[in-house]
């Protein structure tokens, strides 16, 4: 007898825990992650909430709360998902939501650890803060990390390394005992204009201020308007891609309403490998 994937198992699960947590019905009878200014927005995103759950009400999380409880939500996924994949990318690793909002979150990892002094150097330098701005401020919502590995770990398929050789790689303990950034992963309820350049410009920050290989950068979001996802997925450069927490409900939704350019736009950021659902994340991390 065929049995549910693990993965459906997990996105159910976390479906769940935001229907139990932030996302129903309001006292309006509108979707708690729709723009309640907005028609089609109401629509779309009344359109996915009752594919999965018919009847739900209760008052509105303010956005602060939903934000990090959508964050938690998240975190769990990837956590549960990518460590069931070891056998795809074996490792030591981590997932978890981080909860300072600081140049020290991001510098606890071994491509960040100089903005430490970065930082420490701005405060005490009027001129120099004004120069650097928030450039090298990075505050991830959820990270992946992975810790440095032993050489007894490293030799076990043969006598690869000794004193002699690798002796300033990252992933060899021996060098380095921080843990190294895989993956950044920022999650947005909801996408307004500001929050989707906030998100792109703390990919930028990745980008410029690493020492060593890239994490992954990616952006989880459960806004329902096609429009708003485009102005972050669309180009490249930045984001890996953007993950939409029920990509498989709102293509069908926006089809059932008949929103044309909504469905075409979809269509887009899809076959352009701009917008994924969340379900491929794990999958992707592996790579």
């Amino acid at each position: 007898m065929a049995t549910t994937p693990l993965f459906a198992d997990a996105r159910t699960k976390f479906h769940t825990l935001l229907l139990d947590t932030i996302w129903w019905f309001d006292g309006k009878g509108i979707a708690t992650n729709a723009d309640k200014g907005q028609k089609a927005s109401i629509n779309i995103a009344q359109g996915i909430l009752e594919t999965l759950v018919p009847t739900r009400s209760g008052p509105k999380v303010p956005g602060q709360r939903a934000g990090v409880k959508f964050e938690e939500a998240c975190a769990g996924f990837v956590d549960e998902t990518f460590s069931a994949i070891s056998h795809l990318r074996p490792g030591s690793w981590s997932v978890f939501r981080v909860r300072g909002r600081s140049a020290s979150a991001i510098a606890k990892f071994d491509q960040y650890q100089h903005l430490i002094a970065v930082s420490d150097a701005s405060r005490n330098n009027a001129e120099l803060a004004a120069a650097l701005g928030n450039d090298y401020t990075i505050t991830p919502d959820v990270v992946v990390s992975r810790e440095p590995e032993t050489d007894d770990e490293i030799n076990s398929a043969g006598h690869l390394v000794d004193d002699s050789v690798a002796k300033r790689s990252s992933l060899r303990q021996a060098n380095n005992t921080t843990p190294i950034l895989h993956a950044s992963i920022s999650c947005k309820w909801t996408l307004r204009s500001d929050r989707a350049q906030n998100a792109r410009s703390e990919a930028l920050n990745l980008i410029r201020n690493r020492k060593g290989r890239l994490p992954h950068v990616v952006v989880v979001t459960a806004e329902p308007m096609p429009g708003r996802i485009a102005s972050l997925a669309l180009g490249t450069g930045d984001i890996d891609c953007v993950y939409h927490f029920a990509l498989e409900e709102l293509i069908e939704v926006v089809k059932r309403l008949g929103y044309s350019d909504s469905e075409e736009l979809l269509d887009t950021m899809i076959q352009g490998k701009r917008l994924r659902d969340i379900s491929d994340l794990p999958l992707d991390l592996a790579v």
